[in-house]
């Protein structure tokens, strides 16, 4: 059974590596790319770093592993890009894992079931408007490497991401190696561009919509970046949810916070499809 994972900001692919070996053993074929700039991939050579381009690679990846449909797991922007995935491409995507509370755009739905606006918290995401507007001036700022990676290394520490302790200096030695190139650095910025309006797309973001296919919500409590109104919202934006579920003890960096339970709660949501294409390569 296809499973694609899907990282975001401020990580890389690496973000999965408690977690590839375990659902691969569940029966699982794994795939956790690099999104363009990112990581081992290159850059994007047209320039875009949307979604639709982001999913342009990645449909292009399940087509040269010979993978019709996948469940798609994603978090932080990978959880955006895997929403927009299954709204853009419904018949490649089975099933949705959210490991956050990201969610489609529905203000008007949201408003008609009494749900209000989120409260701004401009304290908590200043990096978004500094990655946005002034992605130059920053990383101009961030001059040496070990300046480059003290600054991804803060998302997973005094930004309050996570519960305090929750990564060791070694972790952070992994996680934050990619960014200690400055082109990686500043390609990681590009989608924020996108947000602030800074930089041209290649396509409409396709993120408007509720989701259609079945989608498991796993969120992490112990984040100053937790959104208002998590369950009303997803009742919303996926009609077949299952969830949310908030698992204690755990931040924004679900996978690698808490990769048994996020392992065994794929495992558990799939259960059937697992079954089914274990039956399937049986009987060839």
């Amino acid at each position: 059974m296809p499973l694609l994972l899907v990282h975001g900001f401020p990580c890389t692919s690496l973000i999965w590596s408690h977690n590839i070996e375990e659902l691969a053993a569940a029966g699982f074929d794994v795939a956790a790319p690099d999104l363009r700039g990112y990581g081992d991939s290159d850059f994007a050579p047209d320039g875009f770093y949307d979604f639709a381009a982001f999913n342009a690679d990645l449909t292009g990846l399940m087509d040269a592993f010979g993978w019709e449909r996948a469940v798609v797991a994603g978090h932080d922007l990978g959880a955006m890009i895997a929403i927009d995935l299954a709204t853009r491409h419904p018949g490649r995507v089975d099933r949705l894992v959210v490991l956050d509370d990201s969610m489609p755009d529905l203000p008007e739905a949201f408003a008609a079931a009494g749900i209000p606006p989120g409260t701004p918290k401009p304290a908590v995401y200043d990096y978004q408007r500094r990655q946005g507007l002034h992605a130059d001036e920053l990383v101009a700022e961030l001059d040496t490497p070990e300046r480059r990676r003290r600054y991804i290394g803060e998302f997973f520490g005094h930004r309050m991401w996570c519960p305090p302790g929750a990564f060791s200096e070694a972790d952070l030695e992994v996680l934050t190696e990619p960014y200690g190139d400055a082109d990686r650095l500043r390609a990681s910025f590009a989608d924020y561009e996108v947000v602030m309006g800074a930089r041209p797309m290649s396509a409409p973001e396709m993120t408007d919509r509720p989701v259609q296919q079945p989608t498991l919500v796993l969120v992490g409590p112990d984040q100053v970046t937790l959104g208002e109104h998590v369950e009303e919202r997803c009742a919303i934006a996926y009609p077949q949810v299952v969830g949310p579920f908030w698992v204690r003890g755990a931040g924004h960096f679900m996978p690698w916070e808490k990769p048994t339970v996020v392992n065994r709660a794929i495992r558990s949501f799939c259960g059937d499809l697992l079954a089914r294409h274990a039956d399937s390569k049986g009987a060839l």
